[in-house]
């Protein structure tokens, strides 16, 4: 078993989500490395959890990547804005975690080039985050981050707080919507809709 492969699902997915913070997300591309530690992450929960994709067991083409093993990507789009997730636990239990927030640290240029916006609108969020990795395809879908050049490193920050919160944008029905699934650096101005007054511009959130 890879290091991966025991980090994703070696703990219930909601802590790994958090654990997951501060780690560091690298894409190898033709452009050059983009590299960053991630700053938000969500956790789902399968077929238990309204606001998941597998939700009451459903399973397509289109979410078959966390059916797979753990530490499988998972691309899908929403409203034309791709999102990287990551399966989590055994192979057949479908739980998984959107990476929504990343704080440049190689490639920034390279990301300005793919998105181009600056300060923290770079990559604050799940669909940014995305479009500043060039990343507008599900080309990477169902492959191993073991295998794929874009993977995560788990070395990189600890955060001096971890936050929690409800998802956002998810479904308004059932039993998912208001679970407190969304974790985050505090005070990391990455972090999608961090309020100024809350933003820790000196350390940036981290120990």
């Amino acid at each position: 078993m890879s290091e991966l492969t025991a980090f994703f699902s070696g703990e219930p997915t909601e802590l790994i989500a958090s654990e997951l913070l501060g780690k560091t997300l690298r894409y190898q591309t033709n452009q050059g490395v983009m590299s960053g530690y991630i700053t938000e992450a969500e956790a789902y929960l399968g077929q238990n959890d309204s606001a998941a994709h597998a939700f009451q067991g459903k399973r397509t083409p289109s979410n078959e990547a966390l059916y797979r093993d753990p530490g499988t990507i998972y691309i899908y789009s929403i409203h034309g804005r791709y999102m990287f997730d990551i399966a989590t636990q055994e192979a057949g239990v479908p739980q998984g975690i959107l990476v929504r927030g990343l704080e440049p640290v190689e490639g920034i240029e390279i990301m300005r080039q793919n998105r181009p916006r600056e300060g923290y609108e770079l990559t604050n969020g799940p669909g940014k985050l995305m479009q500043a990795l060039g990343i507008q395809d599900k080309a990477l879908n169902l492959i191993s981050l073991d295998e794929a050049p874009l993977t995560i490193q788990l070395t990189g920050k600890i955060p001096a707080k971890v936050g929690e919160s409800s998802r956002i944008g998810v479904s308004q029905n059932g039993n998912g919507t208001l679970l407190p699934l969304r974790y985050f650096v505090a005070g990391n101005p990455y972090v999608s809709g961090m309020r100024k007054r809350e933003m820790d511009l000196e350390n940036r959130g981290w120990k």
